[in-house]
């Protein structure tokens, strides 16, 4: 039941990265495997210790058990906490990212050549820092590029072109992708 909890909670929330569902479930697997092995471990060593002192005590693997199911629960606890705190980073970056596209398809269609137009989904966006992107569409010969700089932070997003036609290097490219 944890794993299936923690396993929704990485996959709606997330913890500034959202995880798809079999990930999730590893993720949520290995966390409660580590978290009833630690349990495991306090047990036995509570017991040897009752044993070094000569008490025998046929609770111990009860109370265990108990502790365990509180450690998994309190597991369950903190990663929906974690998730709720870090939620706003990955709704503020989806956002920002959205805004950006949505910015750079306007100002294209409103601004630039035909070439460019029809090149759309050639669009790929660099994440300069939180809210400004430099996004460069190519031509039809895929020689030259139209790129843009987009603050996300403005209202409506500020977009203004760069003067260069070098597109953005691919280790600039941070996955945001048009």
């Amino acid at each position: 039941m944890a794993v299936a909890v923690d396993a929704l909670i990485l996959h709606t929330l997330g913890t500034g990265v959202r995880f798809n569902v079999p990930v999730s479930i590893i993720l949520a697997g290995f966390a409660n495997l580590a978290l009833i092995a630690a349990a495991d471990l306090v047990m036995r060593f509570a017991e040897r210790k009752r044993a070094e002192r000569g008490i025998d005590d046929p609770h111990l693997p009860v109370a265990a058990d108990r502790g365990a199911v509180l450690l998994l629960a309190a597991g369950v606890v903190g990663l929906a906490a974690s998730s709720l705190a870090t939620h706003h980073l990955i709704v503020s970056d989806t956002n920002a990212t959205t805004a950006n596209a949505k910015a750079v398809e306007g100002w294209v269609d409103e601004h630039a050549p035909a070439t460019y137009r029809r090149n759309l989904e050639t669009a790929n966006t660099a994440r300069l820092s939180a809210g400004y992107f430099r996004t460069c569409i190519a031509d039809d010969a895929r020689r030259h590029y139209l790129c843009l700089f987009v603050d996300t932070k403005r209202r409506p997003p500020a977009v203004v072109r760069d003067p260069s036609e070098e597109p953005n290097r691919p280790q600039q490219v941070g996955g945001e992708g048009f």
